[in-house]
Order: C-alpha cells, then structure tokens, then sequence
C-alpha cells in the first residue's frame, strides 16, 4: 500500500517553513530549504490551512508568536534508536534554555557518545518542534544548524536564550 503524503510551506519572520506529513503525523521539517525538482513526486502538496496537516502549522504560528513552547502534534519519526533516543532527550530540554553537546552525550550515559549524539542531532527530521537548535558549543557558540546559524540565533532568540535583537526591524 502506498502511503498518502501532504506537503504544505509557509514564512514566519523570514523564514520558508515546509512540512511533510502522513494521515499519521508529521514526518518532516524543512527549514529555508527550496524545493528540489523530483523530491516530491507522489506528494499532494495542500495549503498550510488544511486540515491534513494535523494543526502543524497552528502551533508553529503559536510557537513564532510566543504563544506555544511546547508542541503537541502527532509525528511520524524514522530513523535509527539511537537517533530516536537522542531526539527524545532533545524534547526535554526546555524552552529558553540550551544544553551542549557535551551535556547532550552525558545525558544518553556516556561522553564518547558526542561525535554520535551530534550526528543524530544534525539529522533531527523535525527541527523546531524536536529543538536540536537548543544544543551549542561547550564553549557558548552556536554550532551547526541544517537551516542556518542565523535561523539557529533567530529560534533562541525568539525563546529567550539571546536577545531579541534580529526580530526587531
């Protein structure tokens, strides 16, 4: 059987959100990324309204508008345990605050798991609403974001972990 997929797109503050989702649940975040001739053949792509897109983009707009800080959205998450266990512990850092990539591979029980918990990070299918921008440098820097550092600045800024300087026109 051939799952049924939706892709709808929209713009919070200069930034091209997509999302990719089943009947069962949202499958995909893409942030600032242009669409791929061919990368979604067999995809129905709807507007951001419909209800296929079970209330994505309702809590992205709370989440933009300081209204949300935690999402409630049903998901449909593939990859590895490990990537799941990660993404997992991404969840419960809290909005506002941010953990290093260090303190990320304490909290799956061992140091040498970083090089591994960063790689997992950085595939994270579903940024925003599974935070991998909340996890930085040891040092305080912001590192690796697949929708840009700035977009990575922009989303810590909006929670409250820098300032709100680059929202402000």
């Amino acid at each position: 059987m051939i799952k049924e997929l939706f892709f709808a797109s929209e713009d919070f503050f200069g930034i091209k959100i997509e999302v990719l989702c089943s009947r069962i649940g949202i499958m995909k975040i893409l942030i600032n990324k242009n669409q791929e001739s061919g990368r979604l053949a067999g995809v129905t792509q709807i507007s951001s309204e419909d209800d296929k897109m079970l209330h994505a983009f309702i809590q992205l707009r709370e989440y933009f508008l300081l209204q949300r800080k935690v999402f409630t959205l049903p998901l449909e998450i593939s990859g590895s345990d490990f990537q799941k266990q990660v993404w997992e512990e991404l969840q419960k850092i809290p909005y506002g605050e941010t953990i290093s990539y260090n303190q990320l591979a304490l909290r799956l029980g061992d140091q040498k798991l970083i090089r591994a918990a960063a790689s997992a990070n950085g595939a994270n299918p579903l940024p925003i609403v599974i935070p991998c921008h909340r996890v930085i440098g040891t040092d305080g820097s912001l590192t690796g974001y697949g929708g840009g550092l700035d977009v990575k600045q922009k989303l810590l800024e909006l929670e409250g972990s820098w300032t709100l300087s680059l929202f402000q026109n």
